[in-house]
């Protein structure tokens, strides 16, 4: 899909307006990623943004393969001595090129990360329609980054509101953002979602 970057360049875009109106205690928020707050979201985005395919694999073989490690030493090598300039670098990153080829799974990274801060601090961000189904289209066929694929096997996911549905077994219905968050592994969208399957998935994100 060669309307990839552009998708990601709006995506980055509403983040970092969304970014821009933040108050200096909401960069310490908890988010959905695991252990880090929002300058570390936005430091792993931003060091994800400027490594070339080869440097990541340089920085993979360093960290001999551990992706914590990788990420921690990334995000620290981005991040600015305060969250303002970090924004200031993450505000001049472009689209994030994947190691493999251009797919989506870039976009899906922007995307997901952007709710996990997103999500926690109550702000709401509709991501481009066409840029978002091209995202659950990958998570659901594939395991990369996340392990998208391997969540919803023997699931029939199918969105509310979005022409997208994959797979065969038990249904997981609601929108197509909280699909996509829940694919990736955030138990937070659970709710949004309906379906006999959703027990199944509740079980596999361990909630």
């Amino acid at each position: 899909m060669n309307d990839l970057p552009e998708f990601q360049a709006r995506e980055l875009a509403a983040l970092v307006e969304d970014l821009s109106a933040l108050e200096p205690q909401q960069w310490r928020a908890q988010t959905l990623c695991a252990e880090w707050d929002v300058e570390e979201v936005v430091a792993h985005l931003g060091a994800a943004a400027t490594l070339s395919r080869w440097a990541w694999f340089r920085s993979m073989i360093g960290a001999r393969f551990d992706g914590d490690v990788h990420n921690r030493r990334r995000l620290e090598e981005f991040r600015g001595s305060t969250p303002q300039e970090t924004l200031e670098r993450f505000r001049r990153v472009g689209p994030i090129a994947t190691p493999v080829k251009p797919s989506p799974a870039g976009l899906g990274e922007v995307i997901v990360h952007a709710e996990d801060i997103r999500r926690p601090l109550g702000l709401k961000h509709a991501p481009d329609a066409e840029g978002l189904l091209a995202v659950a289209r990958f998570f659901a066929t594939k395991n990369f980054a996340v392990n998208s694929k391997t969540v919803a096997a023997g699931l029939t996911v199918r969105a509310t509101d979005a022409d997208f549905a994959e797979g065969a077994g038990p249904e997981v219905a609601g929108p197509l953002l909280s699909l996509v968050m829940v694919m990736a592994g955030r138990a937070a969208f659970l709710p949004d979602l309906s379906g006999d399957g959703v027990a199944e998935l509740t079980t596999r994100l361990g909630s």
